[in-house]
């Protein structure tokens, strides 16, 4: 079992509002790296974004805030998360879809 300090979770979130065509995948995949996150983010039909992101509880806290906000041109208007159980194979990286 791991420690609480070296934890692995999961959550997935979707975010709506103006959030496709403003660099919100792109500003995403850089926020997640920089916290050292796995996953992906992708346009979903309805126009909003749907992000999948794997890694420790503070780091996926810091993304969930981020979120919250996202880029400069984009307009957040809601964020829906909810926490998943870890893939597997578990993801390496973070990308874009």
């Amino acid at each position: 079992m791991e420690s609480k300090a070296h934890a692995t979770e999961a959550l997935r979130c979707r975010i709506s509002g103006r959030v496709q065509g403003v660099f919100f995948r792109a500003s995403t995949q850089r926020q997640a790296e920089s916290l050292g996150l796995a996953g992906y983010a992708c346009n979903r039909s309805d126009g909003g974004v749907e992000v999948l992101a794997v890694g420790p509880p503070e780091a996926l806290q810091a993304l969930r805030d981020w979120l919250h906000i996202g880029p400069p041109q984009a307009h957040v208007a809601a964020v829906d998360c909810e926490p998943v159980p870890v893939p597997d194979p578990r993801p390496q990286n973070f990308d874009t879809r």
